[in-house]
């Protein structure tokens, strides 16, 4: 009943449902203390608190110890793989940062792009070459090199899911574009994405030094211990007093009704008392015997006459 009543509570709430109910509720207390009061016995109440007491301070410390092993698994793993992908993407930005740079100070001045093989001066007739080779690759349906620019590699592929051409721009580092049908715009987000280079060397420090001081923390956090210790130490202590003295973790049925299992039934006077089949049994045989004997003596007589 009290089971029952743990849950119902639980569910039977106004809050956000949750996925699973704890096996320990202050509702099911007053079911409890009805318990607690027929029996009479003080001490009742008291294990019956301690056990939920106990319960919520063991699943705290479940989840305490949960937490400990997920982070001991980011410090071993997660955070070291996470944080060497963020120094070599880093360097890698700074890179072409770098070897962009010059480029992209003059690049209103000068302009130089190679699409196919052949080298275009001029914006929009590059752009539309380039519009040109992505739908060349379409047609064979394939993905592949189109040009450069910058000394940077330009490969283009076709989404069919999205059916569009997708511009991958391959330094040390790659940068996606969409190439749409505006030549000139093309270009434009080419420019965009060289320019902000620039941007993703400053998040990828910024995340680099997140990375670096969740490890820290991390591993501050995985050596503290369960703040509850001590407590969950003595209630659990107290609690084992209270089965041995009530003795309910050793008592039996048998034992909790006062009944001595090994004692003979009692035998009411008034009582019918059944007959023993042990007893019919030794009956018939004495009543055979008897007329066995009885058969024999005239036999016997005759042949002292004889």
């Amino acid at each position: 009943m009290e089971n029952k009543q743990k849950f119902i509570s639980q569910i039977m709430t106004s809050k956000s449902p949750v996925r699973a109910c704890e096996d320990v509720d202050d509702a099911a207390l007053s079911y409890a203390e009805i318990k607690a009061l027929a029996t009479g016995n003080p001490y009742i109440k008291e294990k019956m608190d301690l056990d939920i007491q106990v319960s919520k301070l063991k699943l705290m410390k479940a989840n305490h110890t949960s937490q400990k092993y997920r982070l001991e698994a980011n410090i071993a793993k997660d955070y070291p793989m996470q944080i060497t992908a963020a120094k070599e993407r880093l360097e890698g930005l700074k890179a072409d940062k770098e070897a962009v740079h010059p480029f992209l100070e003059k690049a209103k001045d000068e302009f130089s792009m190679d699409i196919g093989g052949k080298i275009y001066t001029d914006r929009k007739e590059a752009g539309t070459a380039l519009i040109a080779a992505c739908a060349g690759l379409k047609a064979v349906r394939t993905s592949g090199r189109v040009g450069e620019i910058y000394g940077f590699h330009l490969f283009s592929e076709f989404d069919s899911f999205n059916q569009k051409y997708i511009l991958t721009i391959k330094g040390q580092c790659s940068y996606k574009v969409e190439v749409g049908k505006d030549a000139l715009g093309n270009l434009q987000r080419i420019s965009n994405a060289l320019y902000g280079i620039e941007k993703k060397v400053a998040e990828t420090q910024n995340k680099l030094d997140t990375l670096q001081q969740q490890l820290a923390t991390a591993k501050e956090e995985v050596a503290k211990p369960f703040p509850k210790e001590q407590e969950l130490a003595e209630k659990s202590e107290r609690l084992a007093e209270l089965n041995a003295l009530l003795n309910m973790d050793e008592k039996g049925p048998s034992e909790a009704l006062d009944v001595d299992e090994g004692a003979e039934e009692p035998i009411v006077a008034d009582s019918p008392r059944k007959p023993s089949v042990l007893g019919k049994l030794k009956e018939a045989k004495e009543r055979l015997s008897a007329a066995q004997g009885e058969q024999g003596q005239p036999k016997h007589r005759q042949e002292q006459f004889i």
